[in-house]
C-alpha cells in the first residue's frame, strides 16, 4: 500500500473513531445505560489503538528505516529516543 493509501486509510478510521465519539455524547445527553456508554467507550478506545498501532507501523517502516539506512547516527538516536520517549508516556 502506498504512503498516501495508507494515510488515506487512516484518515477514514480517525473520521469513524470521531463519529463514534459523537454518538457516545449523544449517549450521555440522552441519559442512556452506564454500562453502555462505557462499552462504547471502550470501542472507541479500541479503534483508536489500532489507528496508533498503523501510524507506528508507518513511523518504523518509513522514518526509523530512513534514518538506519542513512548511515547518520544522530538521526538514529534521534528517532529512537522518540519511539523510547512515546513508550515510557503511554506506560503513566
Amino acid at each position: 500500500m502506498s504512503a498516501t493509501a495508507s494515510a488515506k486509510t487512516t484518515v477514514n478510521r480517525l473520521n469513524r473513531i470521531a463519529g463514534q465519539v459523537q454518538g457516545v455524547a449523544r449517549m450521555v445527553e440522552q441519559d442512556r445505560y452506564c454500562i453502555d456508554v462505557l462499552n462504547q467507550m471502550q470501542a472507541v478506545k479500541s479503534a483508536l489503538a489500532k489507528a496508533e498501532s498503523e501510524i507506528l507501523k508507518r513511523h518504523a517502516a518509513c522514518c526509523v528505516a530512513e534514518a538506519i539506512a542513512s548511515g547518520d547516527s544522530a538521526e538514529q538516536e534521534q528517532k529512537f529516543a522518540e519511539l523510547v520517549d512515546l513508550l515510557e508516556r503511554t506506560r503513566k
